[in-house]
């Protein structure tokens, strides 16, 4: 039997949510369901990109009652039990992940939780590292899709390279000003 190994990284969810400029807006709204859903949708993305097993963990006290597990776009969810704290169940649950084979990381901005994880043999990232971590990736993958998308109009356009890429950037500036 051959292993693999393999990166796992829990994530305190409304921790993220407090920390992060877009969903830090929707809870500001209070629309905290869509914040949960997009931070799970980019966590989605960096998995993906990442090749990681994520487990996002929400504490019951938003959600009284509704303590539940599932998958939602291929990252597992937990809703703790009423009264366990995201954190408890974070420090009870790394433990098992723990191993030679596997990197286990912890992305909370409490740092007395970041210090249990380490002493337990996990590394630990903040809310906003994890924040730029997945800045950077999409950056990445929009430069890789650029490059690649520049590469075949080349090939096969009358086109110059210099107003292919003027027609880039501009069409990467109205991107971004959509999404503001």
């Amino acid at each position: 039997m051959r292993y693999k190994r393999q990166e796992i990284l829990f994530v305190d969810g409304y921790n993220m949510i407090g920390a992060w400029p877009e969903l830090t807006k929707l809870k500001k709204m209070d629309q905290l369901n869509q914040a949960r859903d997009q931070l799970l949708f980019e966590l989605s993305e960096y998995r993906k990109y990442r090749d990681l097993k994520i487990i996002v963990v929400f504490d019951a006290q938003f959600v009284p009652g509704i303590t539940q597990i599932y998958d939602h776009y291929q990252v597992e969810v937990v809703f703790t039990q009423e009264g366990e704290t995201a954190d408890s169940y974070i420090e009870r649950e790394v433990a098992q992940w723990i191993s030679p084979l596997n990197r286990v990381v912890v992305a909370t901005s409490d740092m007395a939780e970041q210090w249990l994880i380490f002493q337990k043999g996990a590394m630990r990232m903040s809310a906003n590292e994890l924040y730029m971590q997945l800045q950077f990736d999409k950056r990445q993958v929009r430069q890789t899709v650029k490059d690649h998308y520049s590469q075949l109009i080349r090939r096969r356009s009358p086109w110059k390279l210099d107003q292919l890429k003027l027609l880039d950037d501009l069409r990467f500036r109205l991107d971004d000003d959509k999404n503001e």
